[in-house]
C-alpha cells in the first residue's frame, strides 16, 4: 500500500504528515469530537473523506460556524427522517441550516399541531440513540430521478441542478452546479439502509454526534417561496453543540420573548394593528405618541445644531419620478401598484430621496451652499411580502428619519467623517452604545448603477470614514443599494442581538440622472455627490428596537408617564396633586392614581406601567413637606423634600438617564 503525503491544518499550526492511502479525515483527527469535518482547497468534506497526496487538511470543529451549520442540517436530516417514519405519506422539500437552528418543509394532508412536533422530537430522540451513519454516495441525474421517483420536490430540484442558489432558499444545501450526491442513514450494526436524501453535505460521522435539539414551531411556507406554489408545512428546530449551549438559547429566547415590542406595544398600550387598516401598518397611542414625540424632537433638536434644513414631500408622485430615480427598474418588486389617476400612473412613495432631489434641483445651486442637508420625518410605503412583515421592525407604511446631503467631492470625506460621529453620538444618547461597522459593497451583478472607477472611489472613502470610528468593521460583499455603497451601523441590544441602525450610502448616478448642478468657484458647472443616510431606519422601528432594548422601562426622558403619585390614604390625594402640578410646571408628566385600589394594588399597576418613579405620600410626608420615592427595582427612599425630589426627576430626564 502507498503512502501520501497531507498538510493539516490547525489552528494557525501546519504539520506535514505522510500516511497510508485509505486514510480517512477521521483518522487524521482521532480521539478529537469537537472535529466534525475537514476542510480542503476551500471545499468542505466530510470525515471519511480519503486524503489525496499533496492536500491540505484543515479542521473544521463544531463550533465553528460551518461546524454549526453541519450539525444543524444534520439534524435536519433526522427531523425529516423522523417525520417520515410517522406521517409515511409526507414530501420532502428542503431543509438547509439557518441562523441558530433549521427548518425542513414538508407536504402533508394536515397541518402540523403542537402534539405532532412532541411525536417527531420523541422519534428524533430515538434515532440520535441509534447512531446512524450517514454515507455519501454519488449518482448521476437518472439514478437520482429513480431513486426519488416519490418526492415530487426533489425531482424538481434536480431539474434545476445549475442554478441552485437562484432555485429557492436553501436550495443550494441539496444540489449544487456538479455532481449530485445522495446521503444514506445507515444502521450503525448492520448497514441498511434507513432513510436517504438527497443532499449537498457534509454531515456528522453518525446521529450520536447531534449533542442537543429541540424542535421549536411549525409554520406554513410556500414551495420555493412563491405565493403561485404549493403551501408546504415548515418546521423550524434548533440545534448545539452541549445541552448547555441549548439551555442558554432557550433562555435567550424566553428574555427575548418577554421584551417582544408587539406583546409589549399591547400591554403598555403603546400602539396597534388594527386588522381595519391592514398588516404592517400600526396606529400610535396617547402613550405610544408620547415616546415617539420625544424621540423626533430630540433628533430634530440635534439635527438643527447639526446644520441640517427641514423640508417635507408629498405621499405620492407620478411614475415618472421613480422611472428617472433608477427605483421602477431596480426596487418595483418592493413598491406598491400604481394608481390610475387624469390618464397616469400614481405611486406611493416607497423613498424619499427623489423628491429631495427635485428641491436641490428648484433653482440654480452655487458652491458655497454646499454642503446642503435637506432632512424629513417622511412617511413611505413599501410592499412587503405577508410572510416578511414583523410588527414594527418589517411594516408596510413607516416613517423615516431621512437626510440627503449634497456636497462637492472636495467636501465628501470630512462629510462622511463628521456623519458617523453624528449617526454614533445621537444613538448614543438613546442608549445604544454597542456597536459595530458593516461595509456593503457591489459585486459583479448587473443590478449594480454607475461605472466600476466611481465605486470604487465612493467604497474607499466610506471604507477611511469607518475606519476613523475605531470599531470593528464587516464586509458585506454585493449588499449595496443599487446606486452607490454603503455603511450600516450594527448594534448591539443589552441581551446582545444585533440591529441594523443607521445606513450611509455615497451616491454618484442620482444626481447624474436628475442632472443635478451647482456653480463651482470658477463658474462651471459641477455634479454634486449626493450622500444618503437614515439614522433610526425608521422610526417606527427604533421605536421598537428600544421598547425591547429597555424591555418596556424606558429612561424618564422617553416614559410616557415619568412619574405616578400615590397616595397611603384617600386624604393624601390632594397633596400628591399639587405636587403634580409644581412637576407639570417644570415640564414633567406626572399621574395620581386617585382610584379607589388599595396602595399596594397601585404600586403593582404603576410597576406594570413601568413607571419611572413612584412617588409615595402619607402623614408624616405631609407634616415633613416630603414624600417618598419608590423605583422600578423595588428599592424605596423615604423623607425626600419636596424640591429635592422634583429636581431629582428633573436631572433625570435632562441627563437622559435610565432610573
Amino acid at each position: 500500500m502507498s503512502d501520501v503525503r497531507v498538510i493539516i491544518q490547525r489552528d494557525s499550526e501546519r504539520e506535514e504528515r505522510v500516511v497510508a492511502t485509505g486514510t480517512t479525515a477521521a483518522d487524521l483527527f482521532a480521539g478529537d469530537r469537537s472535529v466534525v469535518a475537514v476542510r480542503v482547497g476551500g471545499q468542505l468534506k466530510d470525515l471519511a473523506y480519503q486524503p489525496a497526496e499533496g492536500d491540505e487538511i484543515e479542521s473544521v470543529e463544531i463550533t465553528s460556524q460551518d461546524g454549526l451549520d453541519i450539525l444543524r442540517h444534520s439534524t435536519a436530516h433526522v427531523m425529516a427522517q423522523a417525520v417520515q417514519e410517522l406521517f409515511p405519506e409526507a414530501k420532502l422539500g428542503i431543509g438547509p441550516p439557518i441562523k441558530d437552528g433549521f427548518y425542513y418543509d414538508f407536504d402533508v394532508e394536515t397541518p402540523f399541531h403542537p402534539d405532532d412536533l412532541k411525536r417527531i422530537e420523541k422519534k428524533m430522540q430515538e434515532i440520535q440513540k441509534r447512531g446512524q451513519r450517514f454515507s455519501r454516495r454519488v449518482v448521476t441525474d437518472e439514478e437520482a430521478r429513480e431513486e426519488l421517483s416519490a418526492e415530487p420536490y426533489k425531482l424538481e430540484l434536480i431539474g434545476l441542478k445549475g442554478s441552485a442558489a437562484d432555485a429557492a432558499e436553501g436550495a443550494s444545501a441539496e444540489v449544487g452546479a456538479g455532481e449530485l450526491t445522495i446521503y444514506d442513514n445507515l444502521d450503525a450494526k448492520t448497514g441498511e439502509l434507513c432513510w436517504k436524501d438527497l443532499c449537498r453535505g457534509p454531515h456528522l460521522p453518525t446521529t450520536r454526534n447531534i449533542p442537543a435539539f429541540k424542535l421549536m414551531r411549525s409554520a406554513a411556507a410556500y414551495w420555493r417561496g412563491s405565493e403561485k406554489n404549493p403551501q408546504l408545512q415548515r418546521i423550524y428546530g434548533t440545534a448545539w453543540p452541549t445541552k448547555d449551549e441549548l439551555k442558554a438559547y432557550l433562555d435567550f429566547l424566553a428574555e427575548a420573548e418577554k421584551r417582544d415590542h408587539r406583546k409589549l406595544g399591547a400591554e403598555l398600550d403603546l400602539f396597534s394593528f388594527p386588522d381595519e387598516l391592514g398588516s404592517g401598518l400600526a396606529v400610535f397611542h396617547p402613550k405610544g405618541g408620547v415616546i415617539r414625540k420625544e424621540m423626533e424632537q430630540y433628533s430634530r433638536k440635534r439635527h438643527e445644531e447639526a446644520g441640517y434644513e427641514f423640508v417635507n414631500t408629498p405621499h405620492i408622485t407620478k411614475a415618472r419620478l421613480f422611472e428617472t430615480s433608477g427605483h421602477l427598474p431596480h426596487y418595483m418588486d418592493s413598491m406598491f401598484p400604481p394608481m390610475e389617476f387624469e390618464g397616469q400612473d400614481y405611486y406611493l412613495k416607497s423613498m424619499n430621496c427623489p423628491m429631495h432631489n427635485l428641491i436641490f434641483r428648484a433653482r440654480g445651486r452655487s458652491y458655497r451652499e454646499l454642503p446642503l442637508r435637506l432632512f424629513e420625518f417622511g412617511t413611505v410605503y413599501r410592499y412587503e411580502k405577508s410572510g416578511v412583515v414583523h410588527g414594527l421592525t418589517r411594516a408596510r407604511g413607516f416613517t423615516q428619519d431621512d437626510s440627503h446631503i449634497y456636497c462637492t467631492k472636495e467636501q465628501m470625506a470630512d462629510e462622511l467623517d463628521n456623519l458617523l460621529t453624528f449617526v454614533l453620538d445621537l444613538l448614543r444618547d438613546y442608549g445604544l452604545s454597542d456597536f459595530y461597522l458593516e461595509l456593503s459593497t457591489r459585486d459583479d451583478s448587473d443590478k449594480f448603477m454607475g461605472s466600476d472607477e466611481q465605486w470604487e472611489e465612493a467604497t474607499d472613502e466610506l471604507r477611511k470614514a469607518a475606519e476613523k470610528q475605531g470599531l470593528e468593521l464587516v464586509m458585506d460583499p454585493g449588499g449595496a443599494a443599487f446606486y452607490g455603497p454603503k455603511i450600516s451601523v450594527q448594534a448591539r441590544d443589552a441581551i446582545g442581538r444585533t440591529w441594523q441602525m443607521s445606513t450611509i450610502q455615497v451616491d454618484f448616478n442620482q444626481p447624474a440622472r436628475f442632472e443635478l448642478e451647482y456653480t463651482a468657484a470658477d463658474g462651471s458647472r459641477q455634479q454634486p455627490v449626493m450622500i444618503h443616510r437614515a439614522l433610526f431606519g425608521s422610526i417606527e422601528r427604533f421605536f421598537a428596537v428600544l421598547l425591547e432594548h429597555y424591555a418596556g422601562a424606558f429612561p424618564a426622558w422617553l416614559a410616557p408617564v415619568q412619574a405616578v403619585g400615590i397616595p397611603i390614604g384617600d386624604g393624601h390625594v390632594p397633596y400628591l396633586e399639587d405636587f403634580a402640578r409644581q412637576a407639570k410646571a417644570k415640564g414633567l408628566r406626572m399621574e395620581v392614581d386617585s382610584s379607589s385600589d388599595r396602595m399596594q394594588k397601585k404600586i403593582r399597576n404603576a410597576q406594570k406601567s413601568k413607571v419611572p418613579f413612584m412617588i409615595i405620600a402619607g402623614d408624616e410626608d405631609i407634616a415633613s413637606g416630603a414624600v417618598s420615592f419608590r423605583y422600578r427595582d423595588g428599592s424605596q427612599k423615604n423623607g425626600i423634600p419636596i424640591d429635592q425630589a422634583l429636581a431629582e426627576i428633573v436631572d433625570a430626564v435632562e441627563r437622559r438617564i435610565q432610573v
